[in-house]
């Protein structure tokens, strides 16, 4: 049962850190780096480079622009856009690195599985903004982004302290991302359907939604 216990807490870090990548890799970055320097965490081996203080004021100055930048209408899906290729090969880094001294083969495969969670986590994020976005009013922009805050620190949180509870919430919440991922995705093409009949011309003067109103074929 000790071994269990480990193995859990092994993927629950490890998960969960890709996870929260996919969010706000920042945020993610910042928390392990102060709870590692701080002493109130031990972090694996692969991990120890975030508690140097170059990586937590770096992480720091980032999110505190990202802060700004994602509950900014239009800047957010700006900024998601150029994340696209730096939150997905981070989250693979840090899975890997979370798992401590294995052998290569097991590092491989932890990075895979950490790049991909991060990968959804972060189509769901991105896709989910554009739609938000279509709204003319910025305070579901703003609520959205300080959820995704508070729901990586929490995330993290709960990994570190509560593994298995994290770990079956990562399960429902995966089903969950498979299930909404195509239903963001056709709404994210006709949002995008929308604003290029818009710019050549033909807009209609409300956004398009993707229940109970205007269904604009794409």
């Amino acid at each position: 049962m000790e071994n269990l216990d480990q193995v859990i807490q092994v993927v629950a870090l490890s998960m969960g850190v890709a996870w929260a990548s996919g969010i706000n890799l920042y945020a993610a970055i910042l928390m392990l780096g102060l709870l590692g320097a701080s002493g109130n965490m031990v972090l694996p081996p692969g991990l120890e480079v975030l508690t140097e203080p170059m990586v937590i004021f770096a992480a720091g100055l980032m999110y505190l622009i990202e802060f700004f930048a994602d509950k900014t209408p239009g800047v957010d899906t700006g900024w998601d856009t150029i994340h696209t290729f730096i939150r997905i090969p981070a989250g693979a880094v840090l899975a890997a690195g979370a798992v401590g001294e294995v052998s290569p083969a097991v590092a491989i495969a932890v990075g895979l599985l950490g790049g991909g969670l991060a990968a959804g986590t972060h189509a769901t994020k991105a896709g989910s903004r554009v739609m938000i976005n279509s709204s003319p009013e910025p305070f579901s922009n703003w609520i959205a982004s300080v959820s995704e805050d508070v729901a990586v620190v929490g995330g993290l949180w709960a990994a570190l302290h509560y593994p298995w509870i994290f770990v079956g919430g990562l399960v429902v919440f995966i089903l969950l991302m498979i299930w909404l991922l195509p239903k963001i995705w056709r709404g994210v093409k006709k949002v995008f359907g929308f604003l290029g009949r818009i710019f050549r011309g033909r807009g209609s003067e409300s956004p398009p939604t993707d229940g109970g109103g205007t269904d604009i074929q794409v």
